[in-house]
């Protein structure tokens, strides 16, 4: 039993990363990761986000939309849970850490319009997922989306020391590392 939300846990942080496997939330991923500190910061926050939608999805789901018939109104329903969880964020972090609320300029608001924050969600009703499965699935979809953005943070820091062509300046190295990370962790597929 305990192997079973282990090998879950794993496949969503590393196996089936959704930014490096399956190129969601790549608005956030480029956007954020020029800054280390900052990307681990929405890497927290949106870790934090996923989890208590994917939480209250299941409940509102299992408990209201699925009882009353109301399934067609899914992806709606967990839009706006999505988009109220940021919101509190954002005025959680706005009061508590305003630099890294600037830091984070408009990338905050994108994590209520970000797939895999919607993603998360969904695969949990469509793999019907129990509520401690959901939430295993979801804090290791956010340490995946976390680890990602970190590792490229950290490659992208690293290049501002580094001799880059003039051509590949600033997005296109960081595309092309992302593509190295890509290949990376595609190499862990197939081994759950």
């Amino acid at each position: 039993m305990m192997g079973e939300y282990l090998a879950l846990f794993i496949s969503a942080v590393v196996i089936n990363n959704f930014v490096l496997t399956k190129f969601l939330g790549l608005c956030i991923f480029f956007g954020i990761s020029k800054n280390l500190s900052a990307s681990a910061g929405m890497g927290v926050a949106v870790t934090a986000v996923m989890t208590m939608s994917s939480i209250l999805a299941w409940i509102v789901y299992n408990f209201i939309l699925a009882p009353l018939g109301l399934t067609f109104l899914t992806t709606i329903v967990f839009v706006i849970l999505t988009a109220s969880f940021v919101q509190l964020l954002e005025l959680i972090i706005k009061k508590e850490a305003p630099t890294l609320y600037n830091m984070w300029g408009i990338y905050l608001l994108l994590i209520a319009t970000n797939c895999i924050v919607l993603a998360v969600p969904l695969l949990n009703v469509e793999n019907s997922y129990s509520l401690l499965k959901s939430i295993v699935f979801a804090i290791g979809s956010g340490l995946g989306f976390a680890l990602a953005i970190v590792l490229m943070a950290s490659l992208r820091e690293k290049l501002a020391y580094a001799d880059v062509p003039k051509p590949l300046e600033g997005i296109g190295i960081a595309f092309l590392l992302a593509g190295m990370l890509s290949l990376a962790f595609l190499g862990f597929s197939g081994m759950m």
